[in-house]
């Protein structure tokens, strides 16, 4: 007989257990998720509802261990870690970049478990000072990884939370409005957007009005769009992803000289997030407001400017 099946032979007596958490809070706050193990990030990604907590409130709640009906398992140790990674998409073979690490004796080696056994823990002012970000090439994410040792010759028993974690920041310093964006060909077209300001929380509304001052070309279509650039600034090559977040179609049709139409595009359907500048020295993610005109030739004409957001509310 090998040696794998003797290790598997003395794995079969060691009774298992099954690790689930229950959090101390509202369980409607929670924010769908996609991700990988926190321990390895090559395994298969899967979808999980995280609980969603705001920075500064405790992570707090039970590890329920339930061992195999009529076993008594005798364990080297349970622990509870709560971790916090940057990982890039492009850059898997490298280190992750650590955020966050507390960790947790639950129960010494040597106890005996049996039946369902639950253990309460408590991470408060673990000061967390990131939200967690799920982007397209770089992700920042928490959770929680609780790891029961069974013994020399049997695996230990891991199971590991997503958790979600928000920063609810005060109202930043606005710009002085109106603001202006202008689109223009000269002779041929001039056209400009007025809005009220550049930073607006997650829940707002971009308010403006477009005016044709100069028509001289047929347009057949003009949108607002918002835009984000996440830009991954640490490593080599440094890059930029450019995705279109949301679009306000403001006329479909020939504009007349002169007209003026009224904006009012509702922020909260889309999947925003903060502005972030340089994120632990390795990502920044920021917005743009796009002003795309179409003629009958199909030519694309577009003037952009950046705007900051900010989060007022958990959600």
């Amino acid at each position: 007989m090998s040696r794998r099946c003797r290790l598997n032979v003395f794995n079969l007596r060691v009774p298992s257990a099954a690790l689930t958490f229950a959090f101390e809070r509202p369980q409607d706050r929670v924010k769908n998720l996609t991700l990988p193990p926190i321990d390895d990030v090559r395994k298969r990604s899967h979808v999980t509802d995280a609980p969603l907590f705001c920075d500064g409130e405790a992570i707090c709640g039970k590890l329920i261990v339930t061992v195999e009906s009529g076993k008594r398992l005798e364990h080297r140790g349970l622990t509870l870690e709560l971790v916090g990674y940057i990982e890039q998409e492009l850059d898997r073979s490298a280190a992750r970049h650590e955020v966050l690490s507390c960790s947790r004796a639950l129960q010494s080696s040597g106890q005996v478990l049996e039946g369902d056994e639950s253990f309460a823990f408590d991470f408060a002012n673990v000061g967390a000072l990131y939200d967690s970000y799920y982007g397209r090439r770089v992700t920042l994410r928490y959770g929680l990884r609780a790891t029961l040792a069974r013994g020399k010759y049997a695996s230990s028993v891991v199971h590991e939370q997503g958790v979600c974690i928000q920063q609810v920041v005060p109202s930043p310093a606005m710009s002085n409005g109106p603001l202006k964006m202008e689109v223009g060909i000269e002779e041929c077209l001039h056209i400009e957007f007025k809005y009220g300001k550049s930073t607006y929380h997650l829940n707002d509304v971009v308010v403006g009005r477009i005016s044709f001052v100069v028509v001289q070309i047929k347009i057949k279509h003009m949108e607002l769009a918002i835009l984000r650039r996440e830009s991954v600034t640490s490593g080599a090559p440094r890059r930029s992803e450019r995705d279109t977040i949301a679009k306000f179609e403001v006329m479909d049709g020939a504009p007349v000289e002169g007209e003026s139409i009224p904006v009012r595009m509702y922020l909260a359907p889309y999947a925003l997030t903060p502005t972030y500048y340089n994120v632990h020295g390795q990502f920044s993610v920021t917005y743009f407001l796009n002003l795309v005109l179409v003629d009958e030739d199909d030519c694309r004409y577009f003037k952009q400017q950046e705007i900051t957001l900010w989060r007022k509310t958990v959600g």
